[in-house]
């Protein structure tokens, strides 16, 4: 496989990938192409390599940097702002997972908190309020568990998960 092929394919998955992780695909697509850029690319440059609009490119940049994905530079003599990935793999593991937590852990977690007040009239109150409060005890752990390894500065949690996997 020849580089060019290669490059897309990447880029393609990456974007694909990138739905799982909730995020869309262009914005998947941009972040492949300034991860495999050896050089800090501009909009227009990002533009003509995807075939995307401007206001696709822009929205989707200040949404990479919004995730700490993506940074914005400048050169000197230059008015055009350039953009560049995290390349730090355990950074972007660990923003990717910080966002995910606060779009989909934290409202659960708000969700239980407000639901376990409910008031016990009956059976079915009680079973709601059981499984509930199962849902906590999971939901808390996952929380802290997310929290450390999101503060942690070093792979060491990946490295061990991956020789429990050996």
């Amino acid at each position: 496989m020849k580089y060019p092929e290669a490059k897309q394919q990447f880029i393609s998955t990456w974007g694909e990938l990138g739905i799982n992780w909730g995020i869309n695909r262009t914005m998947g697509h941009i972040h492949a192409l300034l991860l495999i850029s050896p050089d800090a690319l501009n909009a227009e440059e990002i533009m003509e390599d995807l075939q995307i609009s401007r206001g696709n490119a822009n929205m989707n940049l200040r949404a990479l940097m919004d995730w700490g994905l993506a940074y914005r530079s400048s050169k000197p003599g230059e008015r055009k702002d350039f953009f560049s990935a995290e390349k730090n793999f355990w950074n972007v593991f660990r923003k990717t997972l910080e966002k995910r937590k606060i779009k989909e852990l934290n409202p659960m977690l708000e969700m239980i908190h407000d639901i376990s007040k409910l008031e016990l009239t009956d059976k079915k109150s009680e079973e709601f309020k059981n499984i509930i409060h199962e849902l906590d005890m999971i939901s808390s752990a996952a929380d802290k568990a997310l929290d450390k390894l999101i503060q942690s500065e070093s792979n060491f949690f990946l490295n061990t998960f991956v020789k429990v996997m050996r």
